[in-house]
């Protein structure tokens, strides 16, 4: 089964608009065809990345569908425990948690649109890959 840890931006997208590729790579975590890890970390920032005001402002979430949403995450995801802390991105060092949780939950990929994730294209045996591409991917394993 592919493991992928999807970054707060990704989260959020999915929850924003049933259209693209966040909300389709969600889609296919519902149907069974993905794992995804989280961490305390992970869920932490995609809380409160959720409710910065410029996203209230604009699709004025209510708070029991954002619980709802992080309650299905909790539940049916899979919470990593990050043992290795790493600094590998300078630039923006809170999507090293990305990482952690992608080694410690055993994933190989972390699906991002975060630039500085992007650039590392790989970090050991994890694939960073954007939304889209990660859709692709899927899409192909699917046919294979």
């Amino acid at each position: 089964m592919i493991r992928a840890v999807l970054d707060a931006n990704v989260l959020i997208s999915a929850v924003l608009s049933t259209k693209g590729s966040p909300a389709a790579i969600l889609a296919c975590w519902q149907e069974g065809r993905l794992e995804i890890v989280v961490s305390e970390a992970i869920l932490k920032e995609t809380e409160r990345v959720i409710h910065y005001p410029r996203i209230q402002g604009h699709y004025q979430l209510s708070e029991e569908k954002i619980e709802r949403f992080l309650g299905l995450l909790r539940r049916y995801a899979i919470l990593s425990e990050p043992q290795e802390q790493i600094d590998v991105v300078q630039a923006d060092p809170s999507d090293n948690r990305y990482l952690e949780a992608a080694m410690a939950g055993e994933a190989s990929y972390v699906v991002s649109g975060d630039r500085h994730l992007l650039d590392l294209q790989r970090y050991r045996d994890i694939q960073i890959l954007a939304p889209n591409e990660f859709m692709t991917f899927l899409k192909l394993e699917r046919k294979g």
